[in-house]
């Protein structure tokens, strides 16, 4: 492992994300996936990055105390799209998925991931946000993918390293892999002062 200072802890990533599992693996943490239940919901008065944060420590706060000892160390996150200040979630189904992404056809959009990196005795919390550029897509090229992709395990109901990416995203400002679900580069730097 490159970062020795983390050889001293069992580190768990709290992700039931196949990309989160594919991301970490390529930054050379060693680690083991262990997920609970949570109510992704916030308060409505909430915003961008604070939902983010709130929810990836949400999904930290569902491991109970006894839970950690001095090895223990919990990563999770959470991502979160916004059109014009409007938090878009997952698709409940086909016809949110097309709605979704009509919306963001010819826009820009921001992709926000929360972290939370807990020990038994420190917690640090950040976000990291790109903005995303769809050009305008055809509707047989919504149909196509929605009904090809499914993505409705994505928030945004799209997917950046899948088909819609390769054909309707004209630019990002930010991170490509923040877009894909987790922000490697900061979480590495983070993870760096443990």
């Amino acid at each position: 492992m490159v970062l020795k200072n983390l050889e001293k802890y069992d580190i768990i990533l709290a992700s039931a994300s196949p990309r989160r599992h594919e991301l970490m693996q390529q930054l050379g943490i060693d680690f083991k996936v262990e997920v609970r239940p949570v109510k992704e919901d916030y308060p409505p008065t909430m915003k961008g990055t604070d939902i983010a944060i709130h929810l990836s420590a949400s999904k930290a706060n569902a491991f109970e105390r006894a839970f950690f000892t001095e090895k223990t160390m919990i990563i999770t996150a959470d991502t979160i799209v916004c059109l014009e200040g409007t938090v878009l979630g997952k698709p409940a189904g086909r016809e949110d998925a097309i709605n979704t992404l009509q919306q963001l056809s010819g826009k820009k959009h921001q992709v926000i991931t929360g972290v939370n990196i807990r020990t038994f005795n420190k917690e640090v919390n950040f976000s990291v946000s790109t903005d995303v550029y769809f050009k305008s897509l055809q509707v047989d090229e919504i149909l196509y993918y929605v009904d090809r992709y499914k993505p409705y395990d994505k928030a945004g109901a799209y997917g950046i390293q899948e088909w819609i990416g390769y054909i309707g995203i004209e630019k990002i400002d930010g991170s490509f892999y923040n877009v894909m679900g987790l922000p490697v580069l900061k979480l590495y730097e983070e993870l760096r002062k443990f």
